[in-house]
C-alpha cells in the first residue's frame, strides 16, 4: 500500500497525528498490537458482513497503525471481506472527501459512527446500482 512512498512498513514505532483534529492515536507499538488484535476479535464475533466491512474500515483508520497508508489499507481490507462473502466491493468515488473526513474525525472524537455509516450504506448502494 505504501510502496515507493519513502514510508516505514509494518506497525510503526513512533508517534503520529492527524491533520485536522485533536485525536492522538496510540503511540506504542504494543498498544497498537493489542488494540489491532481486539479489532480481529471484535470483527470475527459479528455475523453480519455489513458491519464487519464497516468495522474494518473506521476501526482500522482509527488505530493509524502505519506511518502512512491506514485509509487505503482499511478501506481494501473492508472490500476483502465484502468480497469474500460474496458481495460487491465499494469504490468511495462518489463521496465528497471533505465529508468523508468529517465522519472520520467525528468518529475519532466522538466514537460517533454514524455519519460514517451512512456514507457507507450510500456507497454500497451507489456500486450496487452502477456497477453490478
Amino acid at each position: 500500500m505504501t510502496k515507493e512512498l519513502g514510508v516505514g512498513n509494518g506497525i510503526r514505532k513512533r508517534r503520529v497525528g492527524i491533520i485536522g483534529t485533536n485525536y492522538r492515536p496510540l503511540d506504542n507499538e504494543f498498544q497498537i498490537r493489542e488494540a489491532l488484535e481486539d479489532t480481529c476479535q471484535l470483527i470475527n464475533g459479528k455475523d453480519n458482513v455489513f458491519e464487519k466491512a464497516l468495522l474494518v474500515l473506521v476501526l482500522l483508520s482509527y488505530i493509524h497503525a502505519f506511518t502512512d497508508g491506514n485509509k487505503r489499507t482499511a478501506r481494501i481490507s473492508s472490500n476483502a471481506i465484502l468480497i469474500a462473502w460474496g458481495y460487491c466491493p465499494i469504490s468511495f468515488r462518489t463521496v465528497d472527501s471533505v465529508e468523508y473526513k468529517k465522519a472520520m474525525l467525528m468518529f475519532y472524537e466522538q466514537n460517533n459512527i454514524a455519519a460514517f455509516k451512512q456514507i457507507f450504506i450510500e456507497q454500497y448502494e451507489f456500486a450496487v446500482r452502477n456497477y453490478f
